[in-house]
């Protein structure tokens, strides 16, 4: 067995060499340790000032840059239209980046989502399910806003028009 700080030098090559997220399960397989020590290992690092972020569907190293336009939509819905919600601004090229709700007692609270593409969207609806987990916006009875990333203006206006043709898009 290696030493931590082995150990988390070689998380962070594993990460930097990754076009993927990688699940703190496969890390701690690879490693051979639990997967609350990876959990350790990440904290570490962030503590060292390593801008690790962690997706539904596992860390990444953080994106130094955008390569799209980056704009913020709100919107509202059940948990019933989620896939459709996210399936509706992947479908325009857009990248959903994070959900945002404002807590009464927590003030903002995100969640880093990096959802891509529909194959993305149905990794996260499965995760949900399978983890028995609540939406960020059922605090916030349906509402919650999205950072997406998009590659034109074009685009974002489409995700935009869908969004308010199919209500979820909050409207002023």
């Amino acid at each position: 067995m290696i030493d931590g700080n082995t150990r988390r030098k070689q998380i962070l090559k594993l990460l930097g060499e990754s076009n993927a997220p990688i699940s703190a399960t496969t890390l701690a397989s690879k490693f051979d340790v639990s997967r609350q020590i990876i959990v350790g290992d990440i904290a570490l690092i962030r503590a060292q000032g390593i801008d690790v972020n962690a997706t539904p569907r596992g860390y990444v190293m953080a994106e130094a840059t955008s390569t799209g336009l980056l704009k913020t939509i709100a919107v509202c819905h059940d948990d019933k239209n989620t896939k459709l919600e996210l399936n509706t601004i992947v479908d325009y090229g857009c990248k959903v980046v994070d959900v945002i709700v404002e807590h009464p007692v927590y003030g903002q609270i995100s969640g880093l989502l990096q959802i891509a593409s529909r194959f993305d969207v149905d990794q996260f609806i499965q995760r949900v399910s399978k983890e028995n987990a609540h939406s960020l916006s059922e605090l916030t009875d349906g509402i919650h806003l999205h950072t997406i990333e998009c590659p034109s203006e074009e685009a974002y206006n489409m995700v935009v028009s869908k969004l308010t043709e199919l209500g979820i898009l909050l409207k002023e």
